[in-house]
């Protein structure tokens, strides 16, 4: 009686007993869809993305099943009312919530011509000898901006591609595009990545940046410096004419961005950030009024695969805690972890190879994050640097897998290899070693007096 009175009214660790079996849904979601979709590279041999084969709601619907049907003692209504209570989750809603007004915000923005006046304003004020440089800059303002990585890179790899006409090798070029794509991806204070790192940790989107670029700033200036080694002697190319209209089609972007460093809100900057950018669209009559409506809800049912995965998550998450899941992990994690240092070093391991199984960075980070909410708060660690974390190992990973969405939209649009483009990817390389290094060498506040003189 008492061990079902914890199944259903408790979500303390140290009350659940820790139970191997209770991560049988996790196994069967990795297997499912890390084993199908290797199925599937038999099935459809020349296809490239034969990885995405398997929806990924399906794989969380028949792990979730896998989940309700474990603790048979326990009434199958009581175990689905558990279930629906994770899936409507405080931090899972608000999640939810950004995601549609990132979507939005993001699909009106690009609809209006703001992308393509990004690119513009690059083409015309970076010298052909500057080229990659400028393009791997470009790509890591552009991500920040829209906070998509598949958007950018759909968006600036044809310019890549252009760049082999003046002497870049076409891998190379679409590297710089990735590898500043996977910048923006990690630091972006809309990318689906930080909503789903800061919200699990329970911290800021503003911390969590300041912490983020601390981390990565090193990778980037020498990726930067890489690329002007590496630019040699390029040949000219043509320069589209700027007017006030592409400046202003930028800056629903560049408002965004600062207004967030700010402190703003970001549901009301997101919301604020619509409707400037659809009344930019209609004043330059890139829009319609219908359009801008039209976009708007075209960007919020874009993220419809993201809401579903995110709340079926959570759904899941709740029963594999409740039924001692996360409280096992923590036991046998515990063993190996000595401090803040191994706790982190950890947090970075456990997300690394959940996105390499998943293949999707978001749903690594939803699916760790409450496990390394839980050894933070065990181990007295910094939840921003828990958070940076969650979010750089996932993009470290997701970057240079050959089946990430990324590399696939690179090779579908480029005439080259995945091999050929991830052997270029000297950002995701860098960004990783970067916080490897700043974990094992940064110093740390000491939580322990922090706690005697704040208890709570």
């Amino acid at each position: 009686m008492i061990q079902d009175q914890t199944f259903v009214n408790s979500d303390s660790e140290g009350s659940v007993q820790p139970r191997f079996r209770a991560l049988i849904p996790f196994i069967v979601f990795l297997v499912f869809y890390m084993g199908l979709s290797v199925w599937a590279k038999f099935d459809f041999p020349n296809e490239e993305n034969y990885f995405y084969k398997v929806p990924m709601p399906v794989a969380f619907l028949v792990a979730s099943a896998v989940a309700l049907i474990l603790n048979h003692k326990e009434k199958f209504m009581k175990k689905v009312e558990l279930y629906a209570k994770g899936m409507g989750d405080l931090d899972i809603m608000i999640m939810c919530l950004i995601f549609i007004l990132a979507g939005a915000f993001a699909t009106l923005a690009k609809s209006m011509g703001a992308v393509e006046a990004a690119v513009a304003i690059a083409q015309s004020v970076i010298p052909p000898k500057l080229m990659l440089a400028g393009l791997f800059l470009v790509s890591c303002f552009i991500s920040l901006a829209i906070g998509t990585s598949c958007g950018t890179i759909a968006a600036l790899t044809p310019i890549a591609v252009g760049l082999s006409q003046i002497g870049f090798p076409e891998g190379l070029a679409v590297g710089a595009v990735v590898g500043g794509a996977m910048f923006g991806d990690n630091m972006s204070l809309i990318s689906d990545t930080t909503i789903a790192a800061t919200r699990t940790q329970n911290i800021e989107m503003r911390d969590k940046f300041i912490t983020n670029i601390r981390m990565v700033l090193p990778a980037a200036v020498i990726t930067l410096i890489i690329y002007v080694m590496l630019s040699g002697h390029a040949g000219s190319m043509a320069h589209p004419v700027l007017t006030w209209v592409t400046f202003l089609k930028v800056s629903p972007y560049i408002l965004l961005i600062v207004l967030a460093l700010i402190g703003f809100n970001v549901m009301s900057l997101l919301f604020f950030g619509s409707v400037l950018a659809a009344v930019i669209g209609i004043f330059t009559n890139s829009l319609t009024f219908w359009d801008a409506l039209g976009q708007a809800g075209a960007g919020t049912m874009g993220m419809s695969e993201t809401l579903i995965v995110a709340l079926l998550a959570g759904g899941m998450l709740k029963i594999i805690r409740a039924n001692g899941g996360i409280s096992f992990l923590l036991l046998k994690l515990g063993k190996m972890i000595r401090g803040k240092k191994t706790c982190e070093f950890g947090v970075f391991l456990l997300v690394s190879i959940v996105n390499l199984f998943t293949a999707n960075n978001t749903v690594a980070i939803v699916i760790a994050g409450p496990i390394a909410r839980n050894m933070s708060l065990k181990y007295h660690c910094d939840p921003k640097r828990i958070a940076s974390i969650l979010d750089i190992a996932s993009c470290v990973v997701q970057g240079i897998i050959p089946y990430g969405a990324q590399i696939l939209i690179a090779i579908g649009i480029a005439s080259v290899s995945s091999f050929e483009i991830i052997e270029c990817l000297f950002y995701p390389y860098l960004m990783g070693i970067s916080v490897l290094i700043f974990i094992a060498f940064s110093r740390q506040q000491d939580d322990k007096k922090k706690l005697l003189r704040n208890p709570e």
